[in-house]
């Protein structure tokens, strides 16, 4: 699939919380700021042993709802770190880093230059 306007890809690293220093590398993983979780290839997790705990369903675009496993695990990009929840991609399925993840990571997408960049200092409620 080509680049469109205003998408990008990136490296990602996922690594599992129950059993750290054991990662596998993502390369071309889809920037999607439109999807809520990050999809990554069900092969991918289960070889770092990542515990499917939930299944949730997703609407796509064209209006079709698809049913997909998710676990916890972390993800690195960028020399940023967070823990999330990540779909289990079954065949077909795009591998993308959603916009939670993102959050996670306190990095934005800098449209111009195609690049994640710091998102500068989250919001915080100040002590009345």
């Amino acid at each position: 699939m080509p680049d469109e306007m205003g998408s990008f890809r990136v490296e990602v690293e996922i690594e599992n919380p129950a059993r750290p220093g054991e990662r596998r590398t993502l390369t071309s993983v889809l920037v999607d700021t439109g999807a809520e979780l990050s999809w990554v290839p069900a092969e991918v997790l289960e070889s770092l042993g990542v515990e499917r705990y939930k299944k949730l369903r997703f609407r796509q675009a064209n209006g079709t709802i698809l049913e997909r496993w998710v676990g916890g695990a972390y993800i690195h990009v960028a020399g940023n770190r967070t823990n999330d929840d990540v779909v289990f991609g079954e065949p077909g399925d795009l591998v993308l880093l959603g916009a939670r993840t993102l959050e996670g990571l306190n990095v934005r997408v800098e449209p111009v230059t195609k690049q994640l960049v710091d998102a500068g200092p989250a919001p915080a409620a100040a002590a009345a």
